[in-house]
């Protein structure tokens, strides 16, 4: 079981009774939270996602589609017009997590998926944005179809208990080295990653990481509350004050010791009016007549099996992690958690900025103290400011945020303990999950090799009947998606 936010046992006293609508609406008191430690999780969530409201348009702003046009239609990118629109949707989706499924996962643009549509779906001969973001909205709709029919509520409860647990720690190591690579503690070489710069930590970023890392550490040991979120806005103070000091600059080819993503400055102005033009910019059907049925469908089922399964994984990590999963490691309201997921892809194609998922980076903010979907309501609005304060969300450098990133992995990767290291029927599974989120990048890559290997496996040692079936659909579903790549040669996608 994963620590309290303090980092003591959690107490086996019954929970007072609520104090207010708010507190019954939200169950507050009942899942041994305050309103305070909801509200500063939810920040804490926000502020460490909020890097998407700079990284999204970097990277489906700055691609043209095959008509040579940008999001928004003009022959420039229009970053600010896709960081509103990025902004905005992460906003009200993690805003209805919160208030019908009252679980504490935010919502945003999909990281890979994302790339996804810009460089795989966007640039196919004949696309346009509105073509590429109308095969999102078609994803979506698939998915939300799967969650009212029970599908997708079924195979998640077809997962045995120990690949749930797997998947969370695998989770757990993922968002670690996300952290150290946001960061650029970790970067690629000697041959495939290496420490900081030719081994070395070298420059003012790292050591800002470093000594934002040691706080958290320290903060977290001395079961500070809040600790986290004080960590990431001290450590944005600290390289604020590098930054005018030193003039570090952006990382890049002739400035390797630079800032990863934005250079933390106190900005010009706090308040900019957003322009949210970019939504309702999709075509549901037009890439049928671009490209035809048969890819349109390969390229929904690609983008919708990362989708069904990054879900899950995330799910798990995160109410593990806020104890809130039952004895076979479902999360309370977990079909509504799915539908407003579904309709999350939905609402990214809609509204032009690829399809929005719950995003692990929630667990920052249960890592905080965070137990309700309250925690989600605040992250939501945050996002919401974040369209008008777009200057203020800039200062915090990914170096900042970093650091949560890698401490929450270390409370996820504490529920390793869960499986049966004996028995390698589930044992080897659950390592193979766990180990190819990190190596693989990807969330479903990991699920996918876990969920085949330990088919086989059943198959082998004869015990095949013990499968569920929904675990065979699935199982078959990945093969398909480890060769998509080779599928869509041989038709000429």
């Amino acid at each position: 079981m994963a620590s309290s936010p303090s980092g003591a046992a959690p107490s086996e006293a019954p929970p007072a009774p609520p104090r207010s609508p708010l507190d019954r609406y939200f169950k507050i008191t009942e899942r041994r939270s305050t309103i305070g430690t909801e509200i500063r999780g939810g920040l804490t969530t926000f502020f460490t996602m909020s890097y998407i409201i700079v990284l999204n348009p970097l990277i489906i702003g700055t691609v043209p589609d095959s008509t040579g046009h940008y999001l928004g239609g003009g022959t420039e990118p229009n970053l600010a017009l896709v960081a509103a629109a990025t902004a905005l949707v992460a906003g009200v989706l993690s805003i209805l997590m919160g208030a019908v499924a009252n679980f504490p996962i935010a919502l945003a643009a999909g990281l890979g998926l994302n790339a996804v549509v810009a460089y795989s779906i966007a640039t196919l001969p004949g696309m346009t944005w509105a073509d590429a973001m109308g095969i999102v909205v078609l994803e979506g709709l698939v998915i939300l179809v799967l969650v009212l029919t029970g599908f997708r509520t079924a195979v998640f409860k077809a997962v045995p208990r120990e690949i749930k647990v797997a998947i969370s720690v695998g989770i757990g190591l993922f968002i670690s080295l996300i952290g150290f690579v946001d960061a650029g503690f970790v970067r690629p070489g000697n041959p495939v990653l290496q420490l900081g710069i030719d081994g070395s930590l070298a420059g003012w970023p790292l050591l800002v990481f470093s000594l934002g890392l040691l706080t958290a550490i320290v903060l977290m040991v001395k079961k500070v509350r809040g600790g986290l979120l004080i960590a990431i806005i001290g450590t944005t103070v600290l390289a604020i004050v590098v930054e005018l000091v030193a003039n570090v600059g952006l990382l890049d080819a002739e400035n390797p010791t630079g800032w990863k993503l934005n250079t933390p400055a106190l900005p010009d102005s706090l308040v900019e009016v957003p322009d949210f033009s970019l939504l309702g910019q999709f075509s549901l059907f037009g890439a049928f007549g671009k490209i035809g049925v048969v890819a349109v469908a390969l390229l929904v089922f690609s983008l919708l099996l990362a989708d069904f399964f990054d879900t899950m994984g995330t799910m798990v990590a995160v109410g593990a992690e806020a104890e809130l999963l039952d004895d076979e490691g479902n999360p309370p309201n977990m079909e509504r958690i799915l539908v407003v997921d579904s309709l999350a892809a939905v609402a990214g194609g809609a509204g032009s900025v690829s399809s929005n998922t719950a995003y692990i980076e929630s667990a920052s903010g249960v890592g905080d103290g965070a137990r309700t979907g309250l925690a989600s309501v605040v992250t939501g609005l945050a996002f919401l400011v974040a369209t008008f304060l777009s200057p203020l969300v800039d200062m915090v450098p990914s170096e900042a945020a970093a650091p949560a990133l890698v401490v929450v992995g270390f409370l996820m990767v504490m529920q390793v303990s869960g499986i049966d290291w004996k028995n390698y029927e589930i044992a080897i599974p659950a390592f193979l999950t766990m180990i190819l989120m990190p190596f693989t990048y990807s969330i479903t890559a990991g699920i996918g090799a876990g969920f085949i290997v330990f088919v086989v496996i059943k198959v082998a040692v004869g015990k095949a009947k013990a499968v569920h079936p929904l675990m065979w659909v699935a199982a078959a579903l990945f093969v398909a998606y480890f060769a998509l790549g080779p599928i869509k040669d041989a038709i000429g996608i």
